[in-house]
């Protein structure tokens, strides 16, 4: 499952949406809506340390001469060869976040009827409300400022068919949401950004929530599933039958304000 992680998911698959990308070497350089710079590659082809540090430098340079680019992700991965690359990308001022569980698994072993707590009901949302006001609870769970942008990232993906977004409800109020993504010419499609306030977790919400998703990925000819985890949510993919393939770490940098530079 790892072999097809990386030989289907690291390609161009893992840029699509960009409103460009370039290649550096084995980087591809990605800038998408909201002021984001996002780096990502299979593999640095077995560069050392002076060749890292030379791909951290192109890329900072690259995304420095733009602007309206306000932050930068570089997605690193646990398992990758590369010496040197995290000294390198705090020299060049990224942060690491925390890292995430690469969890990859069967779309059958998740597409489980999972009761609901009673008065809650699971449906897809299409519209511009449902989807700022489920992404507003994301981000409060998440901790994140809420992003416009994101917003209207996700309405594009819904409307061209690749994304659909789930929530589940009680009472007209959003108790968790999740997203999953078709990658085209690939056998997976990925769940993102689920979500389930505190006070209604470990009810079977958010696995049922993702049971859904991956009844999607089925109809839609997928057969693998991947996510990013968290620690809350990675003990439930598991249970399902998905599998801890890996970690990444993304490393940020932001643009101080004010200024052209961090």
């Amino acid at each position: 499952m790892l072999k097809a992680y990386d030989e289907q998911l690291r390609t161009d698959a893992e840029t699509s949406g960009a409103v460009s990308v370039t290649r550096h070497g084995p980087l591809r350089l990605a800038t998408f809506d909201g002021g984001r710079g996002f780096i990502s590659y299979q593999d640095l082809g077995g560069a050392g340390e002076a060749g890292i540090e030379e791909l951290v430098a192109a890329a900072v340079a690259h995304f420095d001469a733009d602007p309206g680019i306000t932050e930068v992700e570089w997605k690193t991965r646990g398992h990758d060869h590369a010496p040197g690359l995290h000294d390198a990308l705090l020299r060049h001022g990224f942060a690491p976040d925390e890292p995430e569980s690469i969890m990859v698994g069967e779309a059958r072993l998740l597409a489980v009827d999972v009761p609901l707590p009673d008065g809650v009901a699971l449906r897809t949302i299409t519209s511009v409300q449902d989807v700022r006001a489920a992404s507003i609870m994301q981000d409060a769970v998440f901790g994140s400022p809420a992003s416009e942008a994101r917003v209207e990232s996700q309405l594009r993906g819904i409307a061209a068919g690749e994304s659909e977004m789930w929530v589940a409800e009680a009472d007209g109020e959003v108790l968790s949401a999740g997203r999953i993504d078709m990658v085209p010419g690939t056998e997976f499609a990925g769940i993102w950004g689920g979500a389930t306030l505190e006070k209604w977790r470990g009810r079977g919400i958010y696995r049922a929530l993702t049971a859904a998703r991956a009844r999607t990925a089925i109809d839609r000819g997928k057969r693998y599933i991947h996510s990013d985890s968290t620690e809350f949510s990675r003990p439930i993919l598991e249970r399902s039958g998905l599998v801890k393939v890996g970690t990444t770490t993304p490393y940020v940098r932001r643009r101080s304000r004010g200024s052209g530079s961090d």
